[in-house]
C-alpha cells in the first residue's frame, strides 16, 4: 500500500510538474512568435495585432524586455480581474457558467472540509482497528472510517456528518440553480436579435403525393398559424456538395499561395511534382495545375447544386420555420401541432452556429435504428473497458506486480521507484488509456443524428460521465480492493468477504489521490501551457502557410471542450462527496484541484477559447443531476459500508438521505429546470413589444432570409445566395393547394425563404 511518504514523493512530482508547466507558459507566452497561440481570440475580436510586423529582427521573435521575466506569474491576478457581466459580453453565457462549476466545487467542499477535520478526523485516528485486523494498509488508511472498529458508537458522528452534508450541498446546489437559472433569464431578455428567436425546426413532415414538402410546410403553417407564421426554409441533404466545397477551398488556398509566389518573381514560373506529396512525378505549372483544379471542381460543384435542387429526393422531410414574433415561435416550439403525436415534431430552433448540417440530411425513420447501434456499442465498450482499469490497478499494487514478476523486486523496492510507481505511474496509465475515449463518444454521438454541436457535446458528456462512473470509480475499487486483498479473499470464509471489501474500499482513497493530482493538478497546468498547439501552429507555420488565411487556420483556440471537461469535472465531485465521509485527507486534493483550474480556465476562456456557439447555459440541468447523482452515490456507499462494519443500527436513518435528496432534485427540477428548456411566453412578448416600438419598420423577412440556408449555398462572403432565389413579394399571389381531397389555403401564400425550387415546381406555381 501506499505510505504517506509515497503520497509526498508523488505531490512533490506532480507540484513540480505543474510549476514546471507554469514557469514554461510564463517565459513563452511573452514571446512575439507565440502571440497567436496563447491570444488567439484577441485576434479573432480583431483587438490584437501580431508583434511580429514592428520592431528589430530579433525583438520579432524574442521578447528582449528583461523585466517582463520577472513578472511570470502576473497572468493569475489578471484572470480573476474581468468582472462577471464583463466576462459575459467578452466570451457568451456558457464559458461564464462552465466557470460556476469550479466555484461550485469550492463552496461545497471547503466548509465540508473543515467539518471533517476537526471532527472526523480525530475520530478516526484515535482508534488502532486497522492493527490488529489483518488487512495491508498505510498510515493514510489510519484516517479512513476503516480504523473504527466495528459496532462502534463512533459511527454516529459519521452518521450526524453525512446529514450535515447533504444539506449543505443541496443548500449550495439550490442558489447556484436559482442564480444560473437568473442569469440566463436575463441573458435571454437582454440578447441581441437572433435569428433562432423566430424559428423552429419543424421534423418528420408527413409525405403527400400531390405537393411537394415546400409547398406543404408552407400550407400547414398558413393554416395553423395564420397570423405569425412567416417563412421557411427546406432542409436540403447537400452533404455531398459539402465535401466538394471544402475541396475547392482547399485547392483555392494552393492556387493563392502559387500565384502569390508568382508576383513576387515573375521571371520564374511555379512549378510542382503530381507524385505523392510532391515528392516525384511529372513536373507541371503549378498555377495551371491548380486554376484547372478549381475549374473542374466549380463544374462539379454547379452540377451538385443543379441535381440538389431539382430532385425532389434531396428535399428532407424537415423545415426551419420562422415566425414574425418570437411569442409565435415559442408557441409552435412549445406545442404539439397534430392530433398524431408522431408527426410534424417541433422543436426550438438551433442558432445557426450551433447547427450540425451534416445530420440534418439523416431521414427521421433511421434515427431510432442508429441510437439503439449505438447503445449496444456503448455498453461494450463501457464493460469491456474494465480489463485496462484492471491492469492499472495491478500497477497500484506493488506486492502483485513482485509476485508476477519476482525478478523486478531488487528494483522495485528502491524507495524512490516504489514511490514513483504507487504514486504517479497508476494515474499517468490511466490517463493515458482515456485519451481516445472523448473521440469516439463524439463519434457514437453523431452517428446517432443529433441536430446541433450542443446537443453533440451533451450527450456525449453524459456517456463520458456513465463511462468514467463505471470504470474509473467503480472499476477502480472493485478491481483495486480485489487486488489489495487477494490474500484475504483466498482464505477467509464467504460470509466474511463483504466486510474485507468494506473495509478496503475507503482505502482506495489513495489511488484516487495520486490520480487527482496527475490529471487535476499536472493535468491542469499543462492544459495552459498549451503545448500540442503551440507545437502545430509552429509546424503548419513552417511547413503549410502559405496565405494570411492558412496563418489564421493555424492559430486554432479551440473551445472549452464540454463533453470533456464537465464529465470530469463531475469526477472530483463525485469522489469528494463520497470520499467527505469515509477518507476526508482527499478532500484538499480536490479543494486544489478546484481552485487552480478555476484560476487557469479564466484565463483561458479570456485569451484563448472560441466557443462555437451559445446555449445560455442550457446544460446547467445536467451538471446539477450529476452532482445529486454522486451525493446519492456516496449516501448509499455510506449505508452499505456501515452495514459491513456492524453497524445497522443507522442504516433506518441514512435510508432517509437518498429519500431527501431525490425529494430535492424534483423539487429543483419543477422550480428552475423549465427556464432551461422552455421559453416564458411573457418574455418573449416582452421582448417583441418592445422590439416594435423601438424598430417599426424592422424587415424581419430580410433579417431571416439566409439566416438557415445550407453554408454551402452561401457565397464566400456569407451573403449572397449563389442560387437563383424568389424576390420577395410585399404582396403575394394566392396559391391553392394541389390537394383536391382538402379544401385551398385560405390564405395568402408567403413565398418561403427556400426557393431553391425545381423548374418544374416553378411551372406548377404559374398555373392559375
Amino acid at each position: 500500500m501506499a505510505t504517506l511518504s509515497d503520497i509526498g514523493v508523488a505531490a512533490a512530482i506532480n507540484i513540480l510538474s505543474a510549476f514546471a508547466f507554469f514557469l514554461a507558459f510564463a517565459i513563452l507566452r511573452i514571446q512575439p512568435v507565440n502571440d497567436r497561440v496563447y491570444f488567439p481570440k484577441w485576434y479573432l475580436k480583431g483587438l490584437r495585432c501580431s508583434p511580429l510586423a514592428n520592431g528589430a529582427f530579433v525583438s520579432k521573435f524574442v521578447n528582449l524586455d528583461f523585466r517582463s521575466y520577472a513578472r511570470f506569474l502576473n497572468w493569475m491576478p489578471a484572470a480573476l480581474q474581468m468582472p462577471e457581466p464583463e466576462l459575459i459580453d467578452h466570451a457568451g453565457l456558457d464559458s461564464a457558467v462552465y466557470l460556476r462549476i469550479y466555484l461550485l466545487g469550492l463552496k461545497i467542499f471547503v466548509p465540508i472540509a473543515f467539518l471533517a477535520f476537526t471532527i472526523m478526523v480525530p475520530v478516526n485516528w484515535t482508534n488502532n482497528t486497522l492493527e490488529h485486523s489483518g488487512l495491508t494498509f498505510s498510515d493514510i488508511d489510519k484516517l479512513s472510517i476503516s480504523n473504527i472498529p466495528n459496532g462502534s458508537l463512533r459511527f454516529w458522528t459519521h452518521l450526524v456528518m453525512a446529514y450535515a452534508f447533504t444539506f449543505w450541498t443541496c443548500y449550495v446546489l439550490k442558489r447556484e440553480y436559482e442564480i444560473v437559472a437568473s442569469m440566463r433569464l436575463h441573458f435571454l431578455a437582454s440578447e441581441q436579435r437572433h435569428p433562432d428567436q423566430f424559428t423552429v425546426l419543424v421534423k418528420n413532415v408527413p409525405p403527400d403525393p400531390d405537393e411537394s414538402v415546400s409547398e406543404l410546410v408552407e400550407h400547414f403553417f398558413l393554416v395553423n398559424h395564420p397570423e405569425h407564421y412567416l417563412s421557411h426554409q427546406v432542409v436540403y441533404n447537400a452533404n455531398k456538395l459539402s465535401e466538394l466545397v471544402n475541396e475547392k477551398k482547399k485547392f483555392q488556398n494552393w492556387l493563392d499561395y502559387y500565384q502569390n509566389k508568382y508576383e513576387r518573381n515573375p521571371s520564374k514560373r511555379p512549378l510542382l511534382k503530381t507524385g505523392f506529396l510532391g515528392l516525384w512525378g511529372e513536373s507541371v505549372d503549378a498555377v495551371d495545375f491548380y486554376t484547372a483544379k478549381n475549374e473542374r471542381l466549380s463544374r462539379d460543384i454547379s452540377l451538385e447544386r443543379e441535381k440538389i435542387t431539382s430532385n425532389p429526393k434531396s428535399i428532407m422531410a424537415a423545415a426551419f420555420v420562422s415566425f414574425k414574433t418570437r411569442w409565435g415561435a415559442a408557441v409552435c416550439a412549445q406545442t404539439q401541432q397534430c392530433r398524431n403525436p408522431t408527426i410534424w415534431l417541433t422543436e426550438w430552433a438551433p442558432e445557426p452556429r450551433d447547427v450540425y448540417w451534416e445530420n440534418l440530411s439523416i431521414p427521421f425513420v433511421f434515427l431510432t435504428i442508429r441510437r439503439l447501434i449505438v447503445a449496444v456499442a456503448f455498453f461494450f465498450l463501457t464493460f469491456f473497458f474494465v480489463i485496462p482499469i484492471a491492469i492499472v490497478q495491478s500497477l497500484a499494487n506493488i506486492e502483485s506486480i513482485e509476485k508476477a514478476l519476482p525478478f523486478l523486486k531488487p528494483i522495485i523496492e528502491v524507495k524512490v521507484i516504489k514511490s514513483f510507481i504507487q504514486g504517479f505511474l497508476p494515474g499517468i496509465a490511466l490517463k493515458i488509456f482515456l485519451l481516445f475515449l472523448p473521440t469516439i463518444l463524439m463519434i457514437m454521438s453523431k452517428f446517432e443524428g443529433f441536430i446541433s454541436l450542443s446537443a453533440l457535446e451533451r450527450r456525449s458528456a453524459s456517456r463520458y460521465y456513465f463511462f468514467q462512473f463505471i470504470n474509473v470509480f467503480l472499476g477502480s475499487i472493485i478491481t483495486g480492493t480485489a487486488f489489495q486483498q487477494l490474500n484475504n479473499f483466498i482464505h477467509q470464509s464467504t460470509n466474511e468477504i463483504p466486510k474485507t471489501i468494506g473495509a478496503s474500499i475507503p482505502m482506495k482513497a489513495t489511488f484516487f489521490i495520486t490520480y487527482i493530482m496527475v490529471d487535476g493538478w499536472a493535468g491542469v497546468a499543462a492544459e495552459i501551457l498549451r503545448l500540442k498547439p503551440l507545437i502545430i501552429y509552429h509546424l503548419k507555420n513552417f511547413f503549410l502557410v502559405k496565405t494570411e488565411k492558412d496563418r489564421e487556420e493555424a492559430m486554432d483556440p479551440g473551445t472549452i471542450g464540454f463533453n470533456t471537461g464537465e464529465p470530469q469535472i463531475q469526477l472530483y465531485f463525485l469522489l469528494g462527496l463520497v470520499y467527505a465521509i469515509v477518507t476526508p485527507i482527499l478532500l484538499p486534493f480536490v479543494i486544489v484541484f478546484f481552485a487552480l483550474a478555476y484560476v487557469v480556465f479564466r484565463h483561458q476562456i479570456i485569451n484563448v477559447y472560441n466557443q462555437e456557439y451559445e446555449s445560455a447555459a442550457a446544460y446547467w440541468p445536467d451538471v446539477h443531476l450529476r452532482i445529486i447523482v454522486a451525493l446519492i452515490v456516496s449516501q448509499l456507499l455510506l449505508m452499505g459500508l456501515l452495514s459491513t462494519k456492524e453497524a445497522a443500527s443507522s442504516t433506518p436513518l441514512l435510508i432517509t438521505l437518498p429519500i431527501l435528496t431525490i425529494w430535492f432534485h424534483r423539487f429543483c427540477k419543477g422550480r428552475y429546470e423549465p427556464a432551461f428548456v422552455r421559453n416564458p411566453l411573457q418574455e418573449a412578448m416582452m421582448k417583441d413589444t418592445l422590439e416594435r416600438a423601438r424598430e417599426p419598420n424592422l424587415n424581419l423577412k430580410g433579417f431571416l432570409q439566409n439566416a438557415y440556408i445550407h453554408p454551402v449555398f452561401k457565397s464566400a462572403d456569407g451573403d449572397k445566395i449563389d442560387v437563383a432565389m424568389e424576390e420577395w413579394e410585399e404582396e403575394p399571389s394566392l396559391i391553392a393547394t394541389k390537394r383536391t381531397s382538402k379544401r385551398s389555403t385560405p390564405l395568402s401564400s408567403k413565398h418561403s425563404v427556400s426557393s431553391f425550387s425545381s423548374p418544374e415546381d416553378n411551372k406548377e406555381r404559374s398555373k392559375p
